[in-house]
């Protein structure tokens, strides 16, 4: 068999079920045959975007294959690839590549160097009966330790060398996992249960550990409340007496006051690094971190403990331990941190009220955010967002009630990421609602992509903030913006939607929007994606609770 008959099988054996790619490589044909859906969209970065939002809704049980050619195709997924090392996704990258008697050449693009640094492991099948033993390690590393994408360059020559079949060995891999040192997790447990006022902080390792009900018997026994980080959203419910929400970029009142207040933070599956999906945590707390990347350890935070290991099975280990130190009853208090909880999130909500139930016109974004909430079934959605005021807006405030019901990122930014997370979301989901929230500048980096959900019948819904600016950024600019209209952005984005075969309805009355949601998902049960364009106010006033 040649080598691309070769790799297309072991993706079969492995369990793709697409190949997401875009345009020209002798493997999308490999994989066709092999009954294997290529799925195609109109840019590279696009087709990465929808990889990655794939792998995560099946917390990595399935895996998100990107094909692409070589040179300008992998040159162009650079962005795509880039983000989802930044949010430790495991996607599988198969970019074509030079002949290898051509290598070398200018201007040949060598994409193991350039890649390097944001892949877990780059290599190159140089030779067809390595194909089993490469993809072999490729899976495996997939599957193992900290999540991220891994890269196997296939050379042209490669792809058609014959390999036989009598020597093609190849088994599926499974991950491999590893549960924390006892005495670690003794220490640990200890110094949690000597805290007067302990805090969880729980990152998306908890997600993709498929840990949430552990982390959820966890915290009860331990009677301590749980905020998230942004990519951590939705890895606790956020509508359970000890939830705090998330503390972010922009964060709840309740993370804020209760991180604020702990003489002890508990991370679990987080890396405790500060950025736009996180928060930094204030100094002289005690801190104890589980993770399972050594490399997480004393990076930003000096830490009093710390365990080595994947959350599911670190937090089994915890909640025994907690039982052997507490009690099998853990630590009881009345309810008294749960009315806590309680009352500093009514006093939030009261503050922030008028402008979620805001009957302004143009629409205030939150009243959008409210109303989406409030109309969909929280237990059979996925809501992701975009960059900018979008997510800032939509974190705080979209309260999340099952794993992977949010898909929240910030590790990296890139405008018009959360229209193909979307769609790889509802091709690895296709039971749930999916909604991608984004402002007018997001829609359009990505907003051609529509149609790429159109011909492959991939029903999402896409919600556009749309009020004309680059939203929060005249403040910076001034000058700029007063003389020159710097921030101006201009579009309709209904029609756009209508023009790519997609619905699209512009909306400009609150009083529409929840009528609005509902008619587009009845147009969405066809089949048909739909885009609803709110017209909306600029809104700067952000979640943002400053530490004390």
């Amino acid at each position: 068999m040649q080598g691309n008959t070769a790799i297309a099988n072991v993706l079969r054996m492995e369990g793709a079920e697409y190949l997401f790619c875009y345009p020209a490589n002798t493997l999308i044909e490999a994989c066709a045959i092999a009954g294997i859906q290529p799925i195609m969209s109109r840019t590279e970065r696009t087709t990465v975007n929808m990889a990655d939002g794939y792998t995560r809704v099946t917390n990595g049980r399935r895996t998100g294959v990107v094909v692409t050619q070589s040179g300008p195709g992998i040159e162009n997924a650079f962005a795509g690839i880039a983000h989802a090392y930044a949010e430790s996704t495991p996607i599988l990258v198969l970019p074509g590549g030079t002949a290898r008697n051509r290598q070398g050449q200018p201007p040949d693009f060598n994409a193991m160097e350039a890649y390097r640094g944001v892949t877990k492991w780059v290599s190159q099948i140089n030779q067809a009966d390595r194909i089993p033993e490469l993809m072999r390690r490729g899976f495996t590393s997939l599957r193992s330790g900290r999540p991220g994408p891994v890269m196997l360059q296939v050379p042209g020559d490669v792809a058609q060398e014959e390999i036989d079949e009598a020597a093609f060995d190849y088994r599926p891999v499974k991950g491999y996992k590893s549960a924390g040192d006892p005495g670690d997790v003794a220490d640990a447990v200890k110094a949690l249960l000597a805290a007067r006022h302990p805090v969880i902080y729980a990152g998306q390792g908890v997600l993709w550990a498929e840990a949430s009900a552990e982390l959820v018997e966890f915290a009860e026994l331990v009677n301590a409340p749980v905020m998230t980080t942004n990519t951590g959203k939705s890895a606790f419910p956020e509508n359970h007496p000890l939830a705090l929400g998330v503390g972010a970029g922009t964060m709840t009142k309740m993370a804020r006051h209760f991180l604020d207040q702990a003489d002890l933070v508990f991370g679990v599956g987080c890396s405790f690094t500060t950025n736009l999906a996180s928060v930094a945590i204030p100094r002289g707390k005690t801190l104890v971190q589980c993770t399972v990347d050594d490399k997480d350890l004393n990076k930003e935070e000096q830490l009093h403990h710390a365990v080595i290991g994947d959350a599911k099975l670190v937090l089994r280990q915890l909640i025994e331990e907690a039982q052997r130190q507490a009690g099998p009853e853990g630590r009881r208090d009345n309810g008294e941190v749960a009315a806590a909880v309680k009352q500093v999130k009514d006093e939030w909500l009261a503050e922030w009220l008028p402008l979620l139930t805001s009957e302004e016109v143009p629409i205030n974004p939150y009243r959008v955010i409210w109303d989406l909430m409030h109309t969909v079934d929280r237990t059979q959605t996925i809501v992701t967002h975009d960059s900018g005021h979008p997510r800032d807006q939509t974190i705080p405030f979209y309260e999340a009630i099952v794993p992977r019901g949010y898909l929240g990122w910030g590790n990296s930014s890139q405008l018009g990421y959360g229209l193909g997370l979307a769609m790889g979301a509802k091709l690895g989901a296709p039971d749930k609602l999916v909604v991608n929230i984004m402002g007018d500048a997001a829609i359009g980096m990505a907003g051609m992509d529509i149609e790429t959900a159109v011909r492959h019948r991939i029903p999402i819904m896409t919600i556009v903030l749309n009020n004309h600016v680059l939203s929060g950024y005249s403040r910076n600019y001034p000058v700029a913006t007063e003389r020159f209209g710097f921030t101006n952005l201009y579009g309709e984005y209904a029609k756009l939607a209508e023009a790519l075969g997609g619905y699209g309805e512009r909306i400009e009355d609150p009083a529409e929007i929840v009528p609005a949601l509902r008619r587009a998902q009845s147009v969405m049960e066809t089949g048909r994606p739909a885009l609803l364009e709110f017209m909306t106010k600029e809104e700067n006033t952000l979640s943002r609770y400053p530490a004390r």
